[in-house]
């Protein structure tokens, strides 16, 4: 075979209508699937889409080896994955397909009974919230979170004010002190995570996403952004704050819940995304008490 059996391409922005068709068709909570994060990340992971027939099928390298992601949308699902299997043979390399669901295992099991094995990745998993637990940290569990944020809104002049294209250079400025005061705190992926915040900025509105600002004596201390990933999804991409002033990411989490409630009326869950693999954004994720964790896996098939 001289010609691939899938013609992937670049991702781009003009790619984001029929992206979003597939991902509304799909509607999952999951955060690996929608048009933003994919574009915004393509940096880091060499992301390649196609379509075939109403499902999309993405080609990315990870930890620097090839893989693929489950190929979401609607229809059938085995002419998609039957291509995968040709591309990944024409290219000799092993069938890996990562950021599998729960539901998309029992999918390829009907499709394929036998034929994957599936390993949970532990570090990829979505911590999902309930939006009203959130917008009010009512309870014995986020009591902590709702006196750090009395105390915030007790020491500060404080506004929050919706994500605009003139608020994005400030936003800016704050993320450069913020990736420099924790360069030594994290890995690598705080430079990646860099670029990927810089590029959603760049097409903020052509990306259709959301966010908001906090503000204390007229100067940005957090900000956050994302955008809906299911009907009932939010899918939070970023979320920063001044680490030193209290009170300042349990503000910025509970301001832009309350705002996007009052923006969808149907929303009922916040992702958050997953933890990286880091033990402090383990904790924190932790402490905000997860409805629950999405399960991801890896799937490969097995060799005949």
């Amino acid at each position: 075979m001289t010609e691939p059996p899938i013609a992937f391409k670049t991702v781009t922005l003009c790619d984001k209508r029929w992206v979003d068709q597939l991902v509304l068709a799909e509607n999952s909570p999951s955060a690996d699937y929608n048009f933003g994060n994919i574009y915004i990340w393509d940096k880091r992971y060499r992301q390649l889409i196609a379509r075939v027939g109403d499902r999309m099928i993405t080609k990315l390298r990870y930890e620097g080896k090839p893989a693929f992601v489950f190929p979401i949308g609607t229809g059938p699902l085995r002419p998609a994955v039957d291509l995968l299997r040709d591309f990944a043979a024409w290219r000799g390399y092993p069938l890996i397909i990562r950021g599998i669901t729960d539901v998309h295992c029992e999918q390829l099991e009907r499709e394929y009974p036998g034929c994957f094995t599936y390993t949970l990745e532990e570090n990829n998993l979505d911590y999902i919230y309930r939006a009203e637990k959130l917008a009010t940290y009512a309870g014995k569990s986020l009591h902590g979170k709702k006196n750090h944020c009395n105390r915030f809104e007790a020491e500060h002049d404080w506004q929050f004010l919706p994500l605009t294209r003139d608020l994005i250079p400030g936003c800016m400025d704050m993320l450069d002190v913020w990736t420099e005061d924790n360069l030594q705190r994290l890995d690598r992926s705080v430079a990646y995570e860099h670029d990927a915040i810089i590029r959603a900025f760049a097409a903020f509105e052509r990306l259709g996403l959301e966010g908001g600002v906090l503000q204390a004596e007229g100067k940005i201390v957090g900000f956050s952004l994302g955008e809906m990933c299911a009907d009932d999804t939010f899918d939070v991409h970023f979320e920063k704050a001044q680490i030193d002033m209290n009170g300042a990411y349990p503000m910025v989490c509970r301001e832009l819940t309350r705002m996007l409630l009052e923006r969808h009326p149907g929303l009922v869950y916040m992702n958050r995304e997953d933890d990286m693999g880091l033990d402090s954004l383990r904790q924190s994720k932790l402490s905000y008490k997860p409805e629950y964790l999405l399960n991801k896996y890896i799937a490969r098939w097995i060799d005949d």
